[in-house]
């Protein structure tokens, strides 16, 4: 039974008085990441469109894409490219404009600045040089995906893009996979490029076995998706389904295993790429907690099948 003390009083629609609102006054120079719509151009909020019209310069990956948002709500300010190429050589224009005044506001083509995005280079010269950054939060593909997947919510490990050639990115899940084997247990989340997402669920399946999973698809957008199934289940789906628009990839936390011979059969496969059977043995015996000599005598097996 719900005493007084814990009564919640119905919501009321009356407007919010001003300060309510606008309680954090748009600061008059300095760097300002500017989160914007991952898809829906409705997920804009006030704040960063208060932010966008006051600013002398806007700051984004194309120029062509932020030109849409802009115009889709009236907005004039000059927009000029800041991306992976040409970071380092801007920032000393950049930092100048800073010291003198300017007010300039960077943005991604969708979600929020630096999260697998240019700018990091520039946020870190502007602390340096004790320039002001703030920023206004808004939309973020991983965080919708986790909260979409069905997957715990907390904690878990934001990875960005796997590496785009298989023997680095298996690798790079094997290491993930030793983590977990030394206590490491999160959901980890990446995001992935269309045409390398059934290779990417196929080495995933391989790494980390029949691991409870979610791929969300088109977030926000008209044909938005999350499949939410085993990785073997959606590495044998999309294996068949060709794959479309941006895309978020997440596993479950798996239980930390003994050395299963499963578990150390999918390790040695992804060690004997690049290691010889003894480096590979000692490798994966040390992660599993297996003996050396056991496992020896499974590397020396799966290298000569």
């Amino acid at each position: 039974m719900q005493t007084d003390d814990a009564y919640d009083p119905p919501c009321s629609n009356a407007a919010a008085p001003p300060e309510e609102i606008d309680s954090l006054p748009q600061p008059a120079s300095g760097l300002v990441l500017v989160s914007t719509p991952i898809g829906n151009l409705g997920d804009i909020t006030i704040r960063a469109l208060d932010t966008l019209r006051h600013a002398d310069l806007v700051l984004c990956e194309d120029t062509r894409t932020t030109a849409k948002l802009l115009s889709a709500h009236s907005i004039g300010v000059r927009c000029e490219p800041l991306h992976d190429h040409n970071e380092d050589h801007r920032i000393p224009g950049l930092l100048e404009r800073l010291r003198k005044g300017a007010k300039i506001a960077l943005v991604s083509d969708a979600g929020t600045p630096l999260v697998s995005d240019p700018g990091f280079r520039l946020v870190r010269a502007c602390i340096a040089e004790g320039i002001k950054v703030t920023a206004t939060p808004g939309a973020n593909a991983a965080l919708l995906a986790l909260t979409l997947s069905g997957l715990p919510p907390h904690p878990f490990l934001f990875l960005g893009f796997a590496p785009n050639r298989d023997a680095a990115r298996r690798t790079n899940f094997a290491g993930l996979r030793a983590a977990e084997q030394a206590g490491l247990a999160a959901t980890m989340i990446w995001y992935e490029a269309p045409h390398r997402l059934a290779e990417m669920l196929a080495d995933l399946a391989t790494i980390f076995g029949a691991r409870e999973a979610a791929v969300a698809r088109e977030l926000t957008k008209r044909f938005e998706e999350i499949r939410r199934d085993t990785l073997p289940a959606l590495a044998d789906y999309y294996a068949t389904h060709q794959a479309r628009g941006e895309i978020v990839v997440l596993i479950g936390p798996g239980a930390v295993e003994t050395g299963s011979d499963a578990d150390i059969d999918r390790l040695l496969m992804v060690a004997l790429e690049s290691m010889s059977v003894k480096d590979a043995a000692n490798a994966v015996a040390a992660v599993t907690g297996t003996t050396k000599k056991a496992v020896y005598a499974r590397a020396l097996k799966i290298r000569h099948n």
